[in-house]
């Protein structure tokens, strides 16, 4: 079982949409472990919350409390502070250190030019369905 960050854009992608975002959170919540902080719970409230995504608040307190309920929520003991550009990015990173991640899944560029960060890979929504896919099936032949 991989301990997995799924970063803001990828939820939300995979909140509205039905492509690789949505199977890529299925997988993890399936078999893997999501790996979340309150401090990207509280990101993505706010996000889910802009007016194009025409959620209502029901709909979006449903989803971070499933999420929440089926995610490992870790505290940020250790800060990070590895990207200037959006320091939104270091709480991510700073989940996936404190919570003995593996994989971060994001499509922001910022992050993915890291490639990986401490020996957590980065990788991208396509990227991550391949390497959990992978790592699966070697799970249940091992």
């Amino acid at each position: 079982m991989t301990r997995v960050v799924i970063d803001t854009n990828v939820l939300v992608s995979a909140i509205i949409g039905h492509g690789k975002p949505r199977r890529l959170l299925r997988l993890v919540l399936g078999g893997h472990s999501a790996v979340a902080s309150r401090e990207m719970l509280a990101e993505l409230a706010d996000v889910l919350a802009r007016e194009k995504f025409s959620l209502t608040p029901g709909q979006i307190t449903s989803f971070l409390t499933v999420y929440a309920r089926r995610s490992e929520v870790v505290d940020l003991e250790r800060r990070v502070d590895a990207v200037d550009a959006d320091p939104d990015d270091n709480i991510v990173l700073g989940t996936a250190v404190n919570g003995g991640a593996a994989l971060i899944v994001t499509g922001d560029k910022h992050l993915l030019s890291l490639e990986e960060f401490e020996g957590i890979q980065i990788a991208t929504v396509a990227a991550a369905l391949k390497i959990l896919s992978r790592r699966g099936m070697s799970d249940h032949t091992s």
